[in-house]
């Protein structure tokens, strides 16, 4: 059966876009979709209504081979091949953005149509809807990954051209760039409300998640919520009370990147006191997990808190307690020392004082004693 709806599309100038979707599903599965971006509500809905009414009386759309030689390759099509492809391995980060990828407008152009000025708009887009330089200049070099594959891999000719001049402005109008140092950690307080609060969801949750051990395993081991729900029960080695961490995220290698890393303190209690129901330890969807957290964090009006931020607080704990940088990166899983050094640095200036007068305290006589 035939329907549309339309999404309210804001764009950086102040305008709004209003993108109309026309798709026929059956049994839960899409048969064609379909879809086209107006200035007007009313534009976009009259289209819509005909587009479903055109569908419901003559059919689908002719979807045999010789038809589609005769439509331009769009940008779509060519990340649905690259993520269908059965060679190409990628992260799971990586998958899920190019899924989405797909339901852009930019991807509904033809390929040999796509100006810089399309990709300049979409990165405005996402801008506009709050994500941040990192996450869009990701999401154009995943763009870029797709289309230097094209030609070498499914033998369509694309110019990077437009892609390459867009990326020049969006590095000058910081639209895109590197990621930011963060320094945020919660409070004490904070945490301690967080944790009473997932503590509370975990209570009345459907799938029996329990939030608050995952936050707290989150910040003993400082590992990303995806490689916690990753972890089998298989993955545990009672002997040295540690677990494989699979796949851990590292630039130079995707895939494959496996970690055994420590249970310390009350992590190792943490994990033995699962229900041992599924072959994962945390057999739950990583983005419901965050998806809990955030809801959890906005309506204690906590800000700028993200659930990555818990990370570094693990390594900062672990720097309080006075492990060296080698020890930490063993947890973190850092290849390279120069990220932690700069949580060390960060850390210890504030504290010096403190431990200063903590050695004297313990180790050095009064300075009022006589002598």
């Amino acid at each position: 059966m035939a329907y549309f709806s339309i999404e309210k599309r804001p764009r950086s100038d102040g305008s709004v876009r209003y993108r109309c979707v026309v798709g026929v599903k059956e049994h839960g599965k899409y048969l064609h979709r379909e879809s086209k971006t107006f200035s007007k509500l009313s534009l976009a809905k009259s289209w819509g209504a005909k587009r479903v009414i055109f569908l419901e009386e003559h059919g689908l759309p002719d979807t045999s081979s010789s038809a589609e030689k005769k439509d331009p390759q769009t940008l779509k099509g060519i990340i649905d091949r690259y993520l269908n492809h059965p060679e190409i391995i990628m992260q799971v980060s990586k998958r899920e953005t190019l899924a989405r990828l797909m339901n852009a407008d930019v991807s509904d152009i033809a390929i040999d149509e796509i100006t810089s000025k399309h990709f300049i708009d979409y990165c405005q887009h996402r801008k506009q809807q709050g994500r941040s330089p990192k996450t869009i200049s990701n999401e154009i070099s995943f763009i870029a990954t797709v289309m230097k594959a094209a030609k070498p891999i499914f033998g369509f000719e694309v110019n990077l051209a437009p892609l390459e001049e867009a990326k020049v402005w969006l590095n000058q109008l910081r639209i895109i760039g590197p990621s930011q140092r963060r320094s945020r950690r919660p409070t004490r307080e904070e945490f301690e409300m967080i944790l009473n609060g997932l503590k509370e969801k975990a209570k009345t949750a459907y799938s029996e998640a329990p939030f608050d051990d995952i936050f707290l395993l989150s910040v003993l081991t400082c590992a990303r919520i995806g490689e916690i729900c990753r972890i089998r029960w298989d993955d545990v080695d009672e002997y040295q009370k540690a677990v494989l961490v699979r796949d851990r995220k590292d630039p130079r290698k995707k895939i494959g990147n496996h970690m055994l890393i420590p249970l310390l303190g009350d992590a190792w209690d943490i994990v033995q006191r699962q229900p041992k129901k599924d072959e994962r330890i945390f057999p739950y969807r990583a983005r419901s997990i965050t998806q809990t957290y955030r809801q959890v964090r906005d309506e204690l009006g906590i800000e700028d808190l993200r659930y990555h931020d818990l990370k570094r607080e693990g390594a900062s704990r672990l720097f309080e307690a006075g492990f060296s940088i080698e020890e930490v990166a063993q947890v973190t899983g850092h290849r390279s020392l120069a990220t932690l050094w700069q949580v060390y640095t960060e850390l210890f200036p504030k504290s010096l004082h403190e431990r200063l007068a903590q050695l004297q305290l313990s180790r050095i006589p009064s300075l009022n004693a006589d002598d």
